[in-house]
């Protein structure tokens, strides 16, 4: 990654992106200072804490006075602090607003021209994409969930305040300190371990994917290659990982053998997503994921043997 070292301080830092992020950032040599609130009671930056190139806040990202201090030393801003999902965005339409807009606005307001700042939004503001073809960073944005309009809404205001770089993301997947059950492809292996069953709604609807830590090479990425990347927004997922739920279940199926699948008409996708994406704009800048589909099932397969949420139950 050359020599360039900075100082980079990530909100939200200790979430399920943030808790893969932050010491590959660390392992690259870079000064890391992580803001976040620990609404989960997680732990999962634990075993960073040895490192002297980093730091922790416990603190709201919302807060300008919070914020402020944390700024003055920061070379590049990662804000990772949001309501992810649009389920949890409309069990709190406030927070939506306040966290993923209204922070993004306030620290725009607060960093100097000369800060960077990566910024990750979802692919989600696509909607619904026209039959066969590729949603490009040229496509129009027609988002239909609270969370799609909010990341969409942030995104622009990044932009065009400049000196930035803005990654679409694909549905995530992948093992975390912090993880996260309810994103799809999570969400899938972890019922066909444990349930050996899913029903499935909105069948044929496809959507892109990509592995957690090819998220944390585009954002390496996109550090070491600011200057040519600045601007622009980049849409990161896997090219060859277009799937519809049904197409994902086969894939889930040759791992778990004992997967069953069945379709049925109860229930819908609150941010209707049906797209395919292309991936090129980023791919010719040099960056390339590591992780195919089948790896990442594979690692859940690994990892659901170590997590059980049956914790909350009583037997």
């Amino acid at each position: 990654m050359g020599n360039d070292q900075y100082s980079v301080l990530i909100t939200g830092g200790a979430g399920y992106l943030g808790s893969i992020l932050t010491p590959a950032l660390l392992a690259e040599g870079h000064r890391v200072t992580v803001l976040d609130n620990f609404l989960f009671g997680q732990a999962s930056l634990n075993h960073l804490c040895s490192d002297p190139n980093f730091e922790v806040h416990r603190g709201d990202a919302r807060d300008a006075a919070v914020l402020e201090p944390l700024l003055k030393t920061a070379d590049i801003i990662i804000p990772l602090a949001a309501l992810v999902g649009a389920p949890m965005c409309d069990a709190d339409k406030t927070g939506a607003g306040s966290t993923n807009r209204d922070a993004i606005l306030t620290l725009i307001r607060l960093a100097g021209r000369q800060q960077r700042i990566l910024m990750p939004v979802t692919n989600s503001g696509y909607g619904i994409g026209q039959q066969g073809t590729l949603c490009t960073e040229e496509t129009a944005l027609k988002p239909i969930s609270l969370y799609g309009r909010t990341k969409v809404e942030a995104e622009a205001a990044v932009l065009e305040r400049g000196n930035a770089v803005t990654l679409r993301l694909a549905t995530v997947f992948g093992m975390s300190p912090r993880m996260r059950i309810d994103l799809l492809v999570n969400d899938f292996v972890y019922r066909a371990v444990n349930d050996r069953s899913v029903v499935l709604f909105e069948a044929h609807f496809k959507r892109n994917y990509i592995h957690i830590r090819d998220v944390a090479k585009a954002f390496l990425h996109g550090i070491e290659n600011f200057n040519r990347m600045k601007g622009e927004p980049y849409n990161v997922g896997l090219s060859d990982a277009n799937l519809s739920k049904i197409e994902l279940c086969e894939r889930i199926k040759k791992q778990v053998p004992s997967f069953v699948y069945v379709e049925a008409p109860i229930g819908e996708d609150p941010d209707k997503r049906d797209y395919i994406v292309s991936n090129a704009k980023i791919e010719a800048t040099g960056w390339t994921p590591d992780h195919s589909l089948n790896i990442g099932i594979a690692e859940l397969i690994k990892g659901y043997t170590m997590i059980n949420t049956r914790r909350f139950a009583n037997v």
